[in-house]
């Protein structure tokens, strides 16, 4: 009971983490919905293997992202691109129209690259550093490095390619 009430709690404090990872790798709210379920199921499944020795929100980077991959892999929702969701527009305090297509056509972008490499960049645009990357992904720094500066190259050249400049 006690460790259930922990759980809870700490998935209460690190909601936002969710519902970020969640948005990214779906397509619509009815797959958002589906697709946290899925990741609170796992991530309670996995509690009680969670022994401290990382962060609580850097665990729960990676049990949630590996899910959403898995759970794309399976085919069960298979994203052609990243909605702009009004739940996420209102939490970007933006009055400026042509920010707020910049932001869309940044999602656009992060849609289109593979699974691994998005999630790459959704770290990186939470402000996480490289060791907290390559620990979240499971993958070496100097991978994580390359993975992500040829992910930054692939959007510059798509912002380029619509003509909307980088």
């Amino acid at each position: 009971m006690q460790d259930q009430k922990k759980f809870v709690e700490l998935i209460s404090k690190n909601e936002g983490i969710l519902y970020k990872v969640t948005s990214i790798y779906s397509n619509g709210q009815v797959d958002q919905q589906d697709l946290y379920q899925e990741v609170v199921f796992q991530l309670w499944k996995s509690y009680g293997s969670f022994q401290n020795k990382a962060k609580f929100s850097t665990w729960l980077y990676r049990v949630a992202m590996n899910t959403a991959v898995s759970f794309l892999r399976k085919g069960k929702r298979k994203p052609t691109e990243i909605p702009i969701s009004e739940a996420v527009l209102d939490r970007v305090d933006c009055q400026d129209q042509a920010v707020e297509e910049k932001i869309k056509l940044l999602y656009a972008y992060i849609a289109e690259l593979n699974d691994v490499d998005k999630g790459i960049v959704f770290l990186y645009l939470e402000d996480k550093t490289y060791e907290e990357i390559a620990e979240i992904t499971g993958i070496s720094l100097s991978n994580v490095a390359t993975r992500l500066s040829r992910a930054k190259q692939k959007m510059k050249n798509r912002s380029k390619n619509t003509n909307y400049g980088a």
